[in-house]
């Protein structure tokens, strides 16, 4: 019997040691410049144990005691391989080398490798990296992060040389757009025709359709997340380009004796210059230029300081006609810390501010309007053990409106001084999600936000008959402004209105086979702040404004279902996505809406909902000289805002309409094929039904005036829109005694000339009095482009 103890005991302290876990953590880097890699691959060889590098290049995984092979797997880098053994927690830092070190390498392969890419319960998420977007043929030559994702299912843009972008059915507003954490409210240079976006100062994107992480809240479409490079901390490198319009330039190296580096990359036009060349535009001025600024400092193993901003700036002056002036500025001061193998945290102080100024000579009026806001947010990821991930944190976002002081640019103007009311907000939440290997092929992501919204005071704010700040006028047949019968006046330590909301966030992955798995997310999103316009894309002249008395945060609920699969070793893969989103609280405009220069915006809305499902295919080509992918979606996005308390019937009878950026069929096409070592080349083709417009029906003779009449709200539709562009790069032979590297690229926008409709308005012929249809198109013609790339 003592025998039999004893070895029962020695059975138990063998089991106990075989359970007995370690954690391997560090980071990943490229080799050459030491740059952070954001989504490399970590793995034991032949097991499920994986991990996936954070914005900042962080791993760390959790396996049994024992010996193992480490693989470490980026797109575009060479695969290496350590043998570890673990039997306590350690440190393991890595350096990989490109698979090529030519100017212009373009890799279109799945984010991660197959073994956690199917796995993964992250769904609805796409990733590009910079040189893969610098390879798309775009407007004029520009490289433009917006109109590279506008070629991925579920994305469209939002009229012919725009900037803005749509998600899913949903508005431009309802789309979180990142850069390093900072807020950007206007993404466009030029009116739309480029994006504020340096390509040459940008390490990674990731735009969230749906199954949004529990760390992002605030917008109920999309999040766009893009994140700077942190500069190369290895050696000088000096890059940019020559453009036809616009050039740029971008110098990054070491500091601190190589424990920290640094990254300036500007950007501007110059078309302003040829101006002069034509007589009606020589005191015109037409220019853009950009910013972005990082530089970071490792006090230790353990902890790191960035400090990074982009300050951007758009100039528009047509002489006796109209001035502009709009930009963005921002900032961000993180502190990254290892607390142990397991526990990484980043704590964030973010500035940003978007504001501008219009002039209009010719009615003799100077508006300027801003929005601001700083946030602190501390985001903590604790790796438990093999099976689970937590990620947790807390925010807090003060938010100042002004939506404009408007005032006179002559004395004698009949246009009087005006200054709308300031308005104040904060934003807080706090979340913690949890990514858990439930089984072997179960892998589950869930999550919870819980988020309050006060509108602050410190104004004096009207009071309406019935609380009805807008109401049906039934003698007429319109809605209009409601009785005012007072004003109340609230201090600043004093709340207007406060909002608490609970954001759940679950998504599930089913891994089928070795290949294929399917996945399945919901996501509960609430959006506090709200863009007033009228028109469909972004323009500087949109007003941003805080939920309050009349104003209600918009709710979303979005459901998702997939299918994906890899093939052929990976050289193709297939992603199959359906889903279905509600909102509530969507406003939209009483017909005959003034938005400019309104202090009391309740009186020209009216709430309502949305509704928006689809189909989305996205089939890749991931290997060879040629890749690419198609990408299809087919989809429904309508809104309805019925009278309610105003009386009435609401907005187009109250019945279900098209919303302005409803596009039926989505088609894009995106290929670059690899000739030659010198040559490469690239095209894109893009079908979209037309946009929902509303035209008139008819018209009638009022004391001698010819008035139109309109059809149902968005029922009718521009002509399809479709475009291809083409694009070649040349790369002259290289010399390998000097470091200068250059290549010329060559672009087609609107290859085949099609004069896409931007709008049709419906005029008189004032000669015949015969009424006819116009069509405005940006572009009717082939648009040309050669740039110059460097580096050294």
């Amino acid at each position: 019997m003592k025998n039999s103890v004893i070895w029962i005991c020695l059975l138990m302290s063998t089991f106990l040691f075989a359970q007995e876990k370690f954690s391997v953590s560090g980071t990943v880097k490229d080799k050459k410049n030491g740059e952070t890699l954001l989504g490399a691959t970590v793995y034991l060889k032949g097991t499920t144990i994986g991990a996936v590098t954070n914005e900042y290049g962080f791993y760390s995984l959790t396996a049994p005691s024992g010996t193992y092979t480490l693989v470490i797997s980026f797109l575009g880098y060479q695969d290496i391989t350590k043998e570890i053994t673990l039997t306590v927690d350690q440190t393991v830092n890595f350096e990989i080398e490109e698979a090529s070190t030519s100017l212009e390498t373009v890799v279109i392969e799945a984010e991660e490798s197959e073994r956690v890419s199917i796995r993964k319960p992250q769904m609805s998420v796409s990733k590009l990296n910079a040189e893969t977007i610098k390879q798309m043929p775009v407007v004029l030559g520009e490289v433009d992060v917006i109109k590279s994702i506008q070629m991925l299912p579920g994305v469209t843009n939002s009229g012919e040389g725009s900037a803005g972008f749509n998600v899913r059915g949903g508005a431009a507003d309802q789309n979180l757009v990142l850069l390093d954490e900072a807020i950007i409210y206007n993404t466009s240079h030029f009116f739309g025709f480029f994006s504020v976006f340096n390509a040459d100062a940008i390490k990674d994107i990731k735009l969230y359709k749906g199954d949004i992480p529990a760390k992002f809240g605030g917008r109920i479409s999309s999040v766009l997340d893009v994140r700077q490079k942190d500069g190369n901390s290895k050696n000088l490198e000096v890059n940019g380009g020559v453009g036809i319009i616009s050039s740029r330039l971008a110098v990054e190296g070491p500091m601190f004796n190589k424990k920290g580096s640094f990254l300036v990359a500007g950007r501007t036009s110059y078309a302003h210059l040829f101006l002069p060349l034509i007589e009606e535009l020589k005191d015109d001025k037409i220019s853009f230029y950009d910013l972005n600024l990082k530089t970071n400092y490792e006090i230790n193993e353990n902890n790191r300081i960035y400090l990074s901003g982009y300050f951007g700036r758009d100039i528009f002056d047509i002489s006796q006609f109209v001035k502009n002036r709009y930009g963005n500025a921002s900032a961000n001061l993180r502190w990254n810390h290892v607390f142990n193998e397991k526990l990484f945290s980043n704590l964030s102080l973010i500035y940003s501010k978007y504001d501008y100024r219009l002039v209009l000579d010719f009615i003799q009026l100077d508006w300027v309007s801003d929005i601001k806001n700083f946030n602190l947010k501390y985001d903590l990821r604790y790796y438990a053990n093999d099976k689970i991930k937590l990620d947790f944190g807390v925010s807090g976002i003060t938010y100042d409106f002004n939506p404009g002081e408007v005032k006179p640019t002559d004395p004698s103007s009949p246009i009087n001084f005006r200054k709308l009311d300031q308005k104040r907000a904060f934003e807080a939440a706090a979340y913690i999600s949890a990514e858990h290997q439930l089984t072997d092929k179960l892998t589950a992501q869930y999550g919870l936000r819980f988020s309050t919204f006060s509108r602050l005071g410190g104004q004096e704010l009207s009071d309406y008959a019935n609380d009805q700040p807008v109401v049906y006028n039934e003698e007429i047949g319109i809605y209009e402004e409601g009785e005012e019968i007072g004003t109340t006046n609230y201090g600043k330590s004093e709340s207007i209105k406060t909002f608490a909301n609970v954001e759940p966030r679950l998504g599930l992955s089913y891994q089928l086979n070795d290949k294929s798995s399917v996945k399945a997310s919901y996501t509960r999103s609430v959006q506090y702040v709200h863009l007033l316009s009228n028109t469909v894309s972004v323009t500087p002249l949109d007003v941003w404004a805080p939920s309050g008395r009349y104003i209600q945060p918009q709710k979303s609920n979005q459901y998702a279902v997939g299918y994906y699969r890899n093939f052929n070793d990976k050289k193709y893969s297939l992603e199959v996505e359906t889903y279905y989103k509600n909102v509530d609280n969507r406003i939209d405009y009483i017909d005959g809406s003034d938005l400019i220069g309104t202090n009391n915006i309740e009186t020209e809305i009216l709430n309502g909902e949305a509704r928006a499902y689809g189909l989305e295919i996205l089939f890749r080509k991931n290997k060879g000289k040629l890749k690419g992918w198609l990408a299809y979606t087919l989809s429904k996005s309508e809104q309805r805002a019925p009278g309610g308390n105003a009386g009435g019937p609401g907005i187009n009878r109250g019945n279900w309409y098209n919303t302005p950026f409803d596009r039926t069929h989505d088609i894009s096409i995106t290929g670059s094929y690899d000739f030659s070592e010198k040559w490469k080349f690239s095209a894109n083709f893009a079908y979209q039904t037309g946009r929902p417009v509303t035209y008139p029906n008819g018209q009638y003779e009022y004391e001698g005036l010819s008035i139109a009449s309109y059809d149902a709200r968005n029922a009718n539709r521009l002509p399809a829109y479709h475009r291809l562009d083409l694009s070649a790069t040349y790369t002259p032979t290289k010399n390998k005694n000097r470091r200068w590297q250059g290549e010329w690229v060559f672009g087609l926008y609107n290859a085949y000339a099609r004069r896409n409709a931007a709008s049709i308005s419906f005029t008189q012929d004032f000669d015949t009095g015969i009424n006819e249809a116009r069509r405005l198109s940006v572009f009717g013609s082939v648009i040309p482009s050669i740039t110059y790339n460097f580096k050294f």
